[in-house]
């Protein structure tokens, strides 16, 4: 683990390579699992105030469903996500040409919104867990990705980076600086 302030950084971000291959995996991360998108507190008023803006990129079935009964939930271990349709998606994802995207996220491209999407989105498959004295921040690794580990490989992306525009807008420049600078002396340590 390596700590920069009061977080605890899994190896695996620094030492894992990744890179999203939607040709391959389909975005099934939006309509695989038990639970819908983790949110923050705080995210649920910026939804709430963009979700007129977002409503219009989502089909008629997910609208209703949002206007019925929420676009979030408390899942039964008390965690906070985006509900979810009875099919296992995310009331937020959209699909074009087969593959699975974000309504939040396309409303913001188009700039109707300025809510990119929920940090854990943004992060994945990074995974961000607060503690009483620390924040953990761990490399969830699932089965779909393995062709996103792949094409990071070949790429040489390091997982870190693949997702540091997510780490800052969570963390912070200063902090992106001194992980950066961390995995720098770790790969100059393991070279010499």
């Amino acid at each position: 683990m390596i700590a920069i302030g009061d977080t605890l950084i899994s190896e695996d971000l620094l030492e894992s390579y990744f890179a999203c291959n939607l040709s391959a995996c389909k975005g099934a991360c939006c309509i695989e699992g038990d639970q819908g998108a983790p949110l923050l507190e705080d995210e649920l008023s910026q939804i709430e105030k963009n979700l007129p803006a977002i409503l219009p990129y989502l089909p008629e079935e997910q609208q209703e469903k949002i206007r019925r009964d929420g676009f979030y939930t408390y899942y039964p271990d008390g965690d906070l996500g985006t509900s979810m349709m009875n099919n296992g998606a995310c009331v937020f994802v959209t699909s074009e040409n087969g593959i699975l995207g974000c309504g939040m996220e396309k409303a913001f491209f188009e700039k109707k919104s300025d809510f990119h999407k929920p940090i854990s989105c943004h992060l994945y498959p990074v995974r961000v867990k607060t503690y009483k004295e620390f924040t953990s921040v761990n490399y969830n690794r699932w089965d779909i990705c393995n062709p996103a580990c792949h094409l990071g490989k070949e790429q040489e992306t390091p997982l870190y980076l693949f997702v540091e525009n997510a780490l800052v807008r969570r963390f912070g420049q200063e902090w992106m600086d001194a992980l950066k600078s961390t995995a720098e002396h770790l790969k100059e340590e393991k070279n010499s």
